[in-house]
């Protein structure tokens, strides 16, 4: 089956990384924060859970228009976060994006990610008709 694939344009993709890859019908979108691309790392709104969900969110539907699929494709979404004190705040941006598609979806807290100034990532799964 032939795979098509979404590069992050990051310093881990030589580690054999995609953003998002498709195989038939289904979209598998990796672990995705709040990092603008580019060898340099740029934390997208620090401090901020709002701002960076929604950020991860703009970054996994680029992603998956690549990939020719939208938001309402999505089946399941994965959220991993430092503070779950802040689960209203991922879940109001993931509510703007997926509210009406309501995919099963399940949030985690984690000790740490790559960077300290990371508050959140998350992957996701789609299924094009």
């Amino acid at each position: 089956m032939e795979r098509q694939r979404v590069s992050s344009d990051r310093p881990w993709d030589p580690v054999g990384y995609s953003r998002a890859i498709r195989c038939g019908n289904v979209i598998e979108v990796a672990g995705t924060t709040a990092m603008r691309p580019g060898e340099v790392v740029e934390i997208i709104a620090p401090g901020d859970m709002y701002g960076q969900t929604k950020a991860c969110l703009e970054i996994i539907t680029a992603a998956l228009a690549e990939l020719g699929a939208g938001p309402h494709h999505v089946v399941r979404t994965r959220m991993f976060v430092t503070d779950i004190s802040q689960w209203q705040e991922a879940g109001r941006a993931h509510g703007e994006f997926f509210g009406h598609v309501k995919p099963a979806s399940t949030m985690l807290e984690v000790s740490a990610f790559l960077h300290p100034d990371l508050l959140i990532e998350i992957e996701a799964t789609a299924i094009v008709d």
